[in-house]
């Protein structure tokens, strides 16, 4: 059974990332699941660090981007979900290639949103695991 309150396509979801860091980065949402969202990012000299591996903020922003679109997918209509808090575990480095970030919700209560965000290399194994918590507010 479906969490989501509204539904849109993945063209509709990626050409909502136009003119935002996404479209920077170059994150693309790939999957909308029954209960998911999973999104894609280059490694490449975009999200690199000075020493040639993913930068953790670009970790961060891909899965800030993943959960915070899910979650606006699961609020009731009238109200948006907004970032409160944000934290991130670096586990393994990544050079090069593609990480795939999927966000699935711990919690979706009526006032706030907790989302846990894995991101995942082309062998998927995790280099970040991520949670978002959101403020639900009026629109």
């Amino acid at each position: 059974m479906s969490i989501w309150k509204h539904t849109v396509s993945l063209d509709e979801a990626n050409a909502m990332m136009a003119n935002t860091i996404c479209e920077i980065l170059d994150i693309k949402v790939i999957d909308i699941g029954a209960d998911y969202v999973a999104g894609t990012m280059p490694v490449d000299k975009r999200t690199h660090q000075p020493f040639g591996i993913l930068h953790g903020g670009a970790s961060v922003v891909l899965a800030e981007s993943l959960g915070s679109f899910a979650a606006n997918l699961a609020c009731e209509s009238g109200f948006v979900c907004v970032g409160l808090d944000i934290n991130a575990n670096h586990i393994r480095s990544v050079r090069s290639g593609l990480v795939t970030g999927v966000a699935k919700a711990v919690h979706v209560g009526r006032r706030t949103q907790v989302w846990e965000i894995r991101i995942a290399d082309g062998d998927d194994n995790t280099a970040c695991v991520s949670r978002l918590t959101m403020a639900v507010i009026e629109a």
